[in-house]
């Protein structure tokens, strides 16, 4: 358990957990990401535990996470989520890494690689663009095709508002993303092997 009394912010930038990392009393890193976004990149020492499952076993989660918790995901927006369905399980001691991996990675933050999985920020433009490409070539034929173009220009516009994408949580079900995917035992047993 930790003894450190200090008092920080919900929100850290890099330099701060890294220095908190670096001192006695370091927080416990969960990353949220998918297993496929963990593979590929991921600091060292953090604990892969998805959204959809956290989300799913915050309470079971909260009995194994006495510890200050810095959380992590690939720009922040899914680990306020993960904050969020935490401190309504009960959790204290929150802690969200501003700007997630790529902020980490920017900083010049260790990191371990893995096998070149595609984060799903890129997977979205790759499907997304796609989808508007088709749309404006099937639009020379049937004029009518340009609404899907703008469907999916809306569907993003939409998710910058809100800062949620509703085609990256369906690209995150797809088999390669959800490869290795822990479960929740897998989960408890890593969080309890940490704290001994």
């Amino acid at each position: 358990m930790t003894t450190d009394t200090t008092t920080r912010p919900a929100t850290l930038d890099t330099a701060q957990v890294r220095e908190w990392m670096a001192g006695p009393t370091a927080p416990r890193l969960i990353d949220v990401r998918t297993p496929g976004e963990f593979a590929d990149v991921h600091i060292p020492g953090s604990y892969n535990v998805p959204l959809d499952l956290l989300e799913e076993h915050r309470r079971e989660l909260a009995e194994h996470l006495d510890d200050d918790v810095v959380l992590v995901c690939r720009s922040g927006g899914r680990a306020c989520r993960a904050e969020g369905a935490l401190a309504s399980a009960g959790l204290p001691n929150l802690h969200v890494l501003d700007g997630g991996i790529t902020s980490w990675e920017n900083a010049g933050g260790d990191v371990v690689r893995g096998d070149g999985t595609w984060g799903l920020e890129r997977q979205v433009r790759l499907v997304a663009g796609s989808i508007v490409l088709a749309g404006i070539v099937a639009s020379t034929l049937v004029p009518q095709a340009k609404w899907i173009s703008a469907g999916i220009g809306a569907g993003l516009t939409g998710a910058a508002l809100t800062d949620t994408c509703a085609m990256g949580m369906l690209l995150s079900k797809l088999p390669h993303n959800r490869r290795d995917t822990p479960d929740p035992e897998t989960v408890f047993a890593q969080l309890r092997g940490a704290r001994n």
